[in-house]
């Protein structure tokens, strides 16, 4: 047997499995014919067989359906499954859950649609005796039009973010099986925390940590779509893998009473900058309060009031051309250079964005990365949960009760909470 562990609850085993799997068949060995003289020895052999599930030979099998691979007359050495076309690493590779005694083996994963498929398993007695059966068949493919797929996803590999920064995934297909799909998705993480996944609306999920992420390490996301019934005959087509790196810790916080902002890196606080944000004589000119992330940034950027409701050439209106802006919503704010307000620090004044001097929005565009937390206090307008990336302002606890699974996913261990896989028919 490669690669067993202990079973560990709402957790799966890796069983030395090489390859991206599919559904199974049935077979079994046949009894070994005793060839020699005298006393006929006790054929443990003979006792020794192996049946998967489904059947050798099966076409248009399931793909959200398990490889079941039984042992009878002994336990389970080793089982492999291979996918015609398909590299067996990363995300693609599928591993399995044994059952206390060693005599059955389901996958963890489901399959890739309209696939080829080989799994091959070994058995063995306590005395060493050992039958290997192999079976191959074939998956139903999906349908065009009902072909789950991605449509965006933030980060993306290759990316360095701050310890705030989610795993947000945009499908192009509405999910209505949303606990299957968050049970094919996989986080790992050098420093384990627990994490749930939310959804907001049909098509996004997001993985958010109880805490910050700690900072420095590595991260690897495994989408293990592929096969996922997300909707009625809706599959999952391709799986998928993500590597980030969280970087360091850098939290900045906007005080609106004393018109100051910090930053802190690493806990230790490196700036502090005057400050002017929403004059909040009306709500749209109100900067939210709660905790923020840094979305993305510009060096030059045209700020126009039409797109929060305000007509440009009303008596509120404004279009113009900013420098250093970091977003930090989906609500028109941004950190950006304001050389023309000369209040920083004494008065609140701006249309909801917080105005700095040109060379201290000039080093927090420089210094800053997507997933930064950034924390508003001191105004009457409370950050959404949905407006920009506000993830954290949902409390832990309302986090996890809205997870699709209703169990915490520890990311230092393999595997999900819950199953992939769909009910047979």
């Amino acid at each position: 047997m490669t690669g067993t562990t202990p079973p560990t609850p709402n957790r799966r085993l890796a069983l030395g499995l090489l390859a991206l799997g599919v559904l199974g068949a049935t077979a079994c060995s046949a009894p070994r014919a005793d060839t020699s003289g005298g006393e006929e020895p006790q054929d443990t052999a003979s006792q020794l067989a192996v049946r998967i599930s489904p059947e050798d030979g099966a076409v248009d099998i399931r793909p959200d359906l398990p490889i079941i691979v039984k042992a009878e007359g002994g336990t389970l050495a080793d089982v492999r499954v291979r996918t015609a076309g398909q590299e067996d690493s990363g995300a693609n590779e599928m591993t399995g859950s044994l059952n206390d005694d060693k005599t059955e083996w389901t996958s963890d994963w489901t399959l890739v649609p309209g696939a080829d498929v080989t799994v091959t398993a070994t058995a063995e007695t306590a005395d060493g005796e050992k039958t290997e059966v192999t079976s191959a068949f074939s998956t139903l493919a999906a349908a065009e039009g009902q072909r789950l797929g991605l449509q965006s996803n933030f980060p993306t590999s290759g990316q360095t973010v701050g310890v705030g920064m989610p795993v947000i995934v945009n499908f192009d297909l509405p999910v209505q099986n949303k606990a299957r799909v968050e049970a094919a998705m996989e986080v790992l993480s050098e420093e384990p925390v627990l994490g749930a996944w939310n959804w907001f609306g049909d098509q996004a999920a997001v993985f958010r940590p109880e805490e910050y992420w700690q900072p420095n390490q590595n991260v690897t996301v495994n989408l293990r779509l592929a096969g996922v019934q997300a909707s009625d005959g809706v599959y999952g087509v391709e799986n998928h893998q993500l590597d980030f790196t969280v970087g360091r810790s850098q939290i900045s916080t906007i005080d609106s009473d004393s018109k100051r902002m910090t930053v802190e890196r690493d806990g230790e606080q490196i700036q502090d900058f005057p400050t002017s944000i929403g004059r909040a004589d009306v709500e749209r000119y109100t900067t939210t309060s709660g905790v923020h992330l840094i979305m993305e940034k510009y060096e030059e950027l045209v700020m126009d009031s039409s797109t929060v409701g305000v007509p440009v050439d009303g008596p509120d209106g404004y279009k113009l051309e900013v420098e250093y802006a970091v977003r930090f919503s989906d609500s028109g704010e941004f950190t950006h250079a304001a050389p023309w307000n000369d209040q920083l620090g004494e008065a609140n004044l701006s249309h909801g964005c917080p105005n700095l001097a040109t060379s201290d929005a000039k080093w927090f565009y420089e210094n800053s990365s997507m997933g930064d937390p950034l924390i508003v206090t001191g105004t009457d307008r409370e950050l959404e949960v949905d407006n920009g990336w506000g993830y954290w302002q949902r409390p832990w606890d309302e986090w996890l009760a809205n997870s699709s699974t209703g169990t915490a996913d520890d990311t230092g261990e393999p595997g999900t909470p819950g199953s992939p896989h769909g009910e047979a028919e």
